[in-house]
């Protein structure tokens, strides 16, 4: 077998929950899917995979970039198409948890597999070498467990669990497709009971249930403290198990009740009797819209596990022990639990103890090093830090002494001792590499060429602190620097906000202009990325407060000139600027894009022009863009026929929830490059910027006149305004703002085909604006975003 297959070709043996969700990611990212299941007894022979299909463009959170994408996943079964396995490059089996049923496909698709073609499970439980040992001899150097976590689209997390037969080139292949095709993080798990996030994930929630049963802690408390307080998703513990589905959650512990009889904690690895009532009773969480909470009309119900009956949800964690949760410094904040008598502060520190406990005790039998577990748990279960540094941040030597004190006292889940491997150390990650029990040694990360094109990879705590390189220039707001390393040398510069979520004020557009500046002066070109999302929330909106509250427009006026001076700074810096964008790009976040030579988008970034939710309309320069593309794409033709959707997109507030989608509406352009892994942005932007000077980059030619709507266009979008209304789909103050955005983007009051330039839409853009920023009705909207972080429709 060659060592590089090239994975263009799949397919997706099972059309449930999961394999339609896989084989939706895989047309995500552009490769040729094909989705098998059994054949329909009735109607079409493809009809349990059309069905699945159907039902992709339904779920929420979409499993699809665009609804479109579900007609390129090819539908088969195994009656009439085995054959079509012939020309893929990877099988992916996603069947049900069923050992002989997953045996007797692979039996049925042998011999139709090329002989390149990759066989991958996605069991998320099963021993992978009981699989093996039922595949064909020649296909099980070709066989190995790849793990999606699910929602697939959107869980960064993919197990690759090889075993020793397994090609090992192979094994690098596919974790290179995985990581920058896919773009997933890819951990290698041993074939272990539940592999590695679950493993250690669910025993996580039982220790949790465990605990809020010893201290008496009501189920919304314990999701109330073990949330963002904690640094973990909002779903927290008992809602994570009402989203994954409690007879899910319960075949995990099922699997590790069953097979992990020599365990420490085996007697902790059971269903509890409340729950085994819910899932008796068809309360199976969020897809059954009832579960540990449930609904009652508008109000909110959580289970009493005590009673087995509903009560009214909503209570939260005592204010002592919340304030602890606030402490900034991880080690004094678990003293701080240590040391309170108070239920819930106890109730915390025994599910942190009793979890670094178990993975200490753990680590060598199911994981290569400490960090795999760390990445496992934060790309799987949405923890901000993995148990590994939480432990390592808090003080390793002091934790490992107070668990070992509970264990003496017979305090902890186990009276397994800590295993010797924990004593003498500071921790488990260390700019050499992370520990691993299993080699007793430090490990470096993956030295796969894929990882070279994350120029800043996720980091650990322990680890080297990432070099940020020289500093050229820099304000209270941004900072322009070059990296110490890039794929092609030490040449591209790149601007980053240092602002909250990356707003822009007046120094901020000061230092955007001041860099293009620097860059023209001798570089190829400018990068705008930040090491963390959101690439930008837009205006900052809290520092226009002084100015706004003394009712000095005219300073105002003068930072939305300013703004609109540094988007076209932007368009026509001499050398190419190039936006990396993740997580949010909003208003004029959005805008600063719309006027960049190239974006590099990671597939995740929700990109939109949203002024309206404030009072107010895009005053950047994204109306002026707008119109400017409807006038070129018209090509002397209808231009309202073209503008019309660009303008709902304005009026409505409408957000691409994809990079794929923000190049449909037209935020993005269609020569943009849309990313998987939001870990190489930066290096696929230095290599655009590389790429547009290489090829004699001119700015783009600054257009002398343009056609526009005119009055007779705006009228037209007037009255589907007052359709809008009159059916209730919009305020009369939306209304306003809609006829304001309507007569800047089709310009002004002027005939429908006069020439303007781009000057004039900004001037309109400038005037409207500020007209709207004087009414009551903005202000009250302005004040409510920034008090509520959410819109206020008046």
């Amino acid at each position: 077998m060659a060592n590089t297959v090239h994975i263009r070709r799949v397919a997706v043996l099972g059309a449930g929950v999961m394999g339609a969700q896989i084989a939706a990611h895989l047309v995500n990212a552009g490769i040729e899917t094909l989705l098998f299941d059994l054949p329909a007894k009735d109607g079409p022979a493809n009809g349990i995979v059309l069905k699945a299909l159907d039902n992709l463009k339904k779920l929420k959170p979409a499993p699809l970039m665009s609804a479109s994408r579900a007609e390129l996943i090819q539908p088969a079964n195994y009656g009439s198409d085995l054959e079509l396995l012939g020309s893929c490059d990877l099988v992916i089996e996603a069947i049900a948890e069923r050992l002989d049923w997953k045996l007797d496909l692979y039996h049925k698709i042998a011999p139709h597999l090329a002989e390149h073609a990759i066989l991958a499970t996605n069991t998320s439980g099963l021993s992978i070498q009981s699989l093996a040992d039922g595949v064909p001899a020649e296909l099980q150097r070709r066989f190995c467990g790849i793990h999606f976590f699910n929602p697939p689209r959107y869980m960064y997390l993919v197990e690759l669990i090889p075993l020793l037969k397994t090609d090992g080139a192979l094994l690098d292949n596919l974790e290179t497709f995985l990581v920058t095709r896919l773009g997933k993080g890819v951990v290698r798990a041993k074939d272990t009971p539940n592999f590695l996030a679950n493993r250690i994930g669910v025993f996580s929630m039982l220790a949790t249930i465990h605990h809020a049963e010893q201290f008496g802690i009501r189920f919304d408390v314990v999701d109330d403290l073990t949330g963002p307080r904690m640094g973990r998703p909002k779903s927290a513990t008992f809602r994570t198990a009402d989203v994954v589905g409690l007879d899910t959650f319960a075949h995990v512990v099922d699997t590790m009740t069953g097979k992990l009889a020599g365990d420490p904690w085996h007697p902790h690895y059971r269903v509890p009797g409340w729950l085994a009532r819910l899932i008796e009773q068809g309360a199976l969480g969020q897809k059954t819209k009832a579960g540990i909470y449930k609904k009652d009309g508008k109000t909110l119900l959580v289970l009493d596990a005590a009673t087995g009956e509903y009560v009214e949800a909503g209570q939260k964690g005592s204010d002592e022990v919340k304030a602890i949760l606030k402490i900034a410094d991880p080690a004094e904040r678990v003293r701080a639990l240590r040391a309170s008598p108070h239920p819930e502060a106890r109730f915390l520190w025994a599910c942190m103890r009793d979890v670094w406990h178990y993975v200490a005790v753990m680590l060598a039998e199911i994981a290569d090093s400490a960090r795999d577990v760390d990445f496992a748990i934060r790309w799987g279960f949405g923890w901000k830090q993995g148990p590994f540094e939480l432990w390592q941040a808090a003080g390793w030597q002091a934790v490992a002494d107070a668990i070992a004190e509970d264990i003496a006292a017979g305090r902890t889940m186990s009276a397994t001792p800590l295993p010797g491997w924990v004593k003498g150390r500071d921790g488990v990650h260390t700019p050499e590499g992370s520990y691993s029990a299993s080699r007793d040694q430090l490990v470096g990360r993956s030295a796969l060429p894929v990882y070279q094109r994350q120029l800043y990879p996720p980091q650990l705590v322990g680890e080297a602190e990432p070099d940020y390189g020289e500093t050229l220039f820099e304000n209270d707001s941004v900072r322009m620097w070059l990296p110490p390393k890039s794929g092609g040398g030490n040449d591209v510069p790149v601007l980053s906000f240092t602002t909250k979520a990356h707003a822009v004020g007046a120094n901020v557009l000061a230092g955007v202009q001041q860099a293009i500046r620097i860059a023209e002066e001798g570089w190829p070109g400018l990068v705008i990325w930040h090491p963390e999302a959101p690439f930008s929330v837009g205006a900052d909106l809290a520092s226009m407060g002084p100015a706004f509250m003394t009712g000095d427009f005219g300073a105002i006026e003068n930072m939305v000139a300013e703004f609109q001076n540094t988007s076209m700074a932007i368009k026509y810096a001499k050398v190419p600027v190039v936006g990396a964008a993740q997580g949010y790009a909003f208003g004029g976040g959005c805008e600063f894009l719309m006027h960049c030579a190239r974006v590099v988008a990671a597939v995740e970034t929700y990109i939109g022009l949203v002024e309206v939710g404030v009072g107010l309309l895009p005053a950047g320069g994204g109306c002026k863009e707008f119109a400017l593309r409807a006038a070129r794409e018209a090509r002397g033709g209808d231009i309202l026929a073209v503008l019309k959707d660009y303008y709902m997109a304005m009026a409505t507030a409408k957000v691409g929830t994809s990079a794929e989608e923000g190049q449909q509406i037209g935020y993005l352009k269609d020569s943009d490059v849309v990313l998987f892994n939001a870990n190489e942005l930066l290096y696929v932007a230095q290599a655009q910027v590389r790429a547009l000077a290489a090829t004699g980059y001119r700015p783009p030619v600054k257009p002398r006149a343009f056609p526009v709507a005119g009055r007779s266009g705006a009228a037209t979008i007037k009255g589907q305004l007052v359709n809008m209304l009159e059916g209730g789909f919009i305020s009369k103050y939306d209304y306003h703002i809609g006829v304001q955005i309507a007569e800047v983007v089709t310009g002004g009051d002027v005939e429908a085909g006069t020439l303007v330039n781009e000057e004039w839409i900004l001037k309109l853009e400038r005037e409207r604006f500020m007209g709207l920023l004087k009414r009551g009705k903005t202000q009250e909207r302005i004040m409510y975003m920034l008090e509520n972080n959410k819109p206020l429709r008046n």
